[in-house]
């Protein structure tokens, strides 16, 4: 494998505390050295990041790859290519597949096909139930040891308190963080957007906030009682903030994860019935969108989870009540997420560590830091650079986002892994 020295870039590692410019050498997988008008190694390749922000890989704490059942969809090959194009190093891999992935079959298959790529790395979550049914746990065990980091039955919430209950002491025996998609479905009734004035506007069912915030509440006090570590999935209301706040205040193993469409969007965005904008949890309000935001800064919300979702045109070009909830995220996330520092929501240094060191923390993921020793995983981001997403320039199969011709200033050039470089946009125009 042949050494990269990564010179004279702005080295922003929030890990380590280190913002300035320096050089980076990597070899044979890891970080060897980090330090300013460092030695190349000899036969290393040069990349010149003068002007460029260097960063820790990019985490994505909640992704949907599709593989298997649904390739048609997305693919572990095509999500790697779009999740590198958007700077990710590392994904991880949501178990609604089909088959679910409840088995330690289904595990070793994400990871050899992974593996086969030759892409990003894919760190696969088992699923809780069996069958995603929330009748009976999986054997976590064997999940645990077939390669899940965590285990969840997202798209779906474990309704049961009782067995939410036995899940988290279950987890916790081996080690395995409790993902929950957090959705009373007593109280959200199908809806399909967000209960509010707007879905009164728009004649549509909608989910109202208590859906997901008396679940977060009720698994609190759960954790409370099991001590298991808890990770709410794409929160998205005001409420659900502030339980997640006290919890943490407390000393509660408690994280949570927000979306860049929920940061950015609110629900006012489906009164044009286009389907892209319809996902789950639905777009919120004005005041949930501020309390998310503000979160994100203080760290109360851990990470930026692009819940990538890829849908064809088969479930998105319908009513939007019965179109398929989703939208694709790895090409457009840090885009949106440096439109937040843009706007003085976010300093540049809490943007990255949300991205890196937060998710890595979240799940015990290798990663995440620059530090020397750790993996060679590297992004390169353009700050000034020009991006305009559209449809025949995704990498995804699929091309659900609202965001599509949208002009956004700031994007990956280059993502490292493993000291291989898998993508490189540094000769593609700006758009």
């Amino acid at each position: 494998m042949r050494a990269l020295h990564v010179r004279r870039g702005r080295v922003l590692d929030p890990a380590s505390n280190t913002d300035r410019e320096l050089d980076v050498v990597l070899s044979e997988g890891r970080i060897v050295a980090l330090g300013a008008g460092l030695a190349a190694p000899a036969g290393a390749e040069e990349i010149d990041a003068r002007g460029m922000l260097v960063v820790p890989g990019l985490i994505d704490l909640h992704a949907h790859l599709r593989e298997p059942g649904e390739e048609y969809k997305e693919d572990i090959a095509s999500a790697s290519a779009s999740a590198a194009a958007g700077g990710f190093a590392a994904v991880c891999a949501m178990p609604n597949t089909t088959p679910v992935n409840d088995t330690r079959a289904v595990t070793e298959l994400i990871l050899e096909r992974a593996r086969a790529v030759a892409g990003v790395r894919v760190y696969p979550i088992g699923a809780i139930t069996r069958g995603l049914e929330g009748q009976a746990l999986s054997e976590m065990a064997e999940l645990r040891e077939a390669g899940c980091v965590a285990v969840s039955d997202d798209g779906k919430c474990v309704a049961s308190a009782g067995l939410m209950r036995r899940a988290l002491e279950y987890a916790r025996t081996f080690g395995l963080p409790v993902i929950q998609h957090a959705e009373d479905p007593t109280l959200s009734l199908g809806g399909s957007m967000n209960e509010s004035v707007s879905s009164t506007r728009a004649g549509l069912r909608g989910q109202p906030h208590e859906a997901e915030s008396t679940i977060v509440a009720r698994d609190i006090a759960l954790v409370e009682r099991t001590g298991a570590r808890y990770h709410v999935a794409h929160v998205s209301t005001q409420a659900s903030v502030w339980l997640v706040r006290e919890a943490k205040r407390r000393g509660l193993p408690v994280t949570c994860e927000v979306t860049p469409h929920h940061l950015t969007l609110t629900d006012e965005a489906c009164l044009g019935y286009d389907t892209l904008t319809k996902c789950n949890p639905p777009l919120r309000e004005a005041a949930d969108v501020e309390a998310l935001r503000e979160a994100l800064a203080d760290g109360t919300i851990d990470a930026v989870a692009t819940d990538h979702a890829p849908h064809t045109p088969v479930e998105k070009d319908l009513e939007f009540d019965h179109a398929a909830s989703g939208i694709v995220g790895f090409e457009t996330a840090l885009p949106l997420v440096l439109a937040l520092v843009a706007s003085s929501r976010l300093t540049l240094a809490q943007a990255i560590e949300r991205l890196t060191a937060g998710p890595a923390r979240v799940l015990g993921l290798p990663g995440g830091t620059l530090a020397a020793g750790a993996p060679a995983d590297v992004t390169i981001v353009d700050l000034e650079r020009a991006f305009t997403p559209r449809a025949d320039t995704l990498r995804s199969k699929s091309k659900n986002s609202p965001f599509l011709g949208r002009a956004f200033c700031g994007r990956a050039m280059l993502t490292i892994v493993g000291g291989t470089i898998v993508f490189d946009g540094r000769a593609e125009p700006a758009a």
